[in-house]
């Protein structure tokens, strides 16, 4: 073959490859990653720690590059690297959370947040599952900050609907509410639920605390994977039918969902390490 005909081969080739690369969405680019195994529990992870002056970059989750639709949230200092803050208005809208709902018989959710005083009013949504399963709410499951009289502490709550539309409210309310973590400072919070024993634990920044919430004999969470429609951060997209809630206006850093019951030890190294 020629050296012609060998250069315009060369050339044809990297034409095709060009070709090929998806561009409905950012090029990928230096992001922080997680250590997690293919299949791995770690199913969703947002560090908000993007370099690029894209949004939708710096919301991208590392396990499987899973972008928003949109995030319209604020880039600020986080815990560690950068972090997003709120309006009370907007929500950072995914097409979904992996394979999280599919496989998290037992599971934990643990970020960072940030807010000065406790919601006033209205209920303060940090994360949302919405669903097409017609509950009062269309969710899977969403957790919030209700609001107080006691300014530096925090009602909080989560309720989770199973397949067979079945839901169980955790919360920490009256004199099981948190207390101090509304101070404008940065606080870790984990919610650990075991199907083993239908328990929920709540970590406040690495300490479990005593007050555990039960849900019966229920055993595993069971959520219907096909009617989930998407993973809200820092809001619930369908909060204009509710009525009664509000966005989330503080600060969010450090999004993860595992698909497992992480132990005392796993939540404290987390708090310990700034993830």
């Amino acid at each position: 073959m020629s050296t012609k005909a060998v250069l315009l081969s060369a050339v044809i080739a990297v034409i095709g490859i060009s070709g090929c690369q998806k561009m409905d969405r950012p090029a990928l680019g230096n992001y922080v990653k997680d250590a997690n195994p293919p299949g791995g529990p770690l199913k969703f992870y947002v560090a908000f720690d993007g370099t690029t002056s894209n949004p939708l970059m710096n919301g991208v989750d590392s396990i499987r590059a899973n972008f928003p639709a949109d995030n319209p949230f604020t880039s600020i200092t986080g815990i560690s690297g950068h972090a997003v803050q709120g309006d009370g208005v907007k929500v950072i809208k995914y097409a979904g959370a992996n394979d999280f709902i599919s496989t998290a018989q037992s599971f934990t959710i643990a970020c960072w947040e940030k807010r000065n005083g406790a919601p006033q009013g209205n209920a303060s949504f940090f994360f949302n599952i919405p669903s097409s399963n017609k509950y009062w709410a269309n969710t899977s499951m969403f957790g919030l900050f209700d609001w107080g009289t006691v300014n530096d502490s925090a009602i909080i709550k989560m309720d989770v609907v199973d397949a067979n539309m079945n839901d169980n409210w955790f919360q920490w309310t009256g004199n099981n509410r948190i207390k101090g973590i509304m101070d404008n400072n940065w606080h870790h919070i984990a919610f650990v639920y075991d199907a083993t024993t239908s328990v929920m634990t709540l970590y406040v920044d690495g300490v479990a605390n005593s007050y555990t919430q039960s849900w019966g004999s229920h055993g595993g969470a069971n959520m219907d994977a096909t009617k989930a429609t998407g993973f809200d951060i820092g809001g619930n997209r369908g909060i204009k039918d509710l009525g009664w809630g509000q966005s989330w206006d503080g600060a969010l850093d450090q999004f993860r969902l595992y698909s497992k019951a992480l132990s005392a030890a796993e939540v404290a190294a987390l708090y310990a390490n700034k993830q």
